[in-house]
């Protein structure tokens, strides 16, 4: 791989499906993720907010029709759509979410990860196994540890 390839690299993607209830939300989440993105942690790829109503209906709402303030704060990342989401997605996404909650279905990019997946693929390194541990299964462990320690 040439240094000219580097600029083919990219981090890991994931996606988020981050839900709440619309008259809680502060914006605090959104802040947190524009700060991420500011830092080069993180590049947002898609951004869709979504409602579902008490009968189950899930509806989609355009982040430019939001204002400032509206659900989550998210409005400043109008515009993130790079088309990795689609309606099976949506649908999915909305499969999994509360009646009467709103959410966030965020697909993002690992940023901080690119230098070192060049590097890796320069020295043709290849991902043979990769696994996310959730957060609560961390923290379950560690406090057992802590308890048997």
């Amino acid at each position: 791989m040439s240094p000219a390839d580097d600029a083919d690299a990219i981090g890991p993607i994931d996606y988020l499906l981050l839900e709440f209830d619309p008259a809680k939300a502060t914006g605090e989440a959104a802040e947190a993720l524009l700060a991420l993105v500011d830092q080069g942690i993180v590049r947002v790829l898609d951004l869709l907010v979504m409602g579902k109503h008490a009968d189950g209906a899930v509806a989609a709402v355009e982040i430019t029709d939001l204002d400032a303030d509206g659900p989550g704060g998210f409005a400043v990342f109008s515009g993130a759509r790079s088309g990795l989401v689609g309606d099976e997605e949506i649908d999915e996404a909305g499969a999994a979410m509360e009646p009467g909650t709103a959410a966030a279905l965020i697909v993002y990019e690992n940023a901080w990860a690119v230098p070192f997946v060049a590097a890796a693929r320069r020295a043709d390194a290849q991902v043979i196994a990769s696994a996310r541990i959730p957060a609560d299964v961390v923290m379950e462990v560690l406090d057992a540890l802590e308890a048997a320690g």
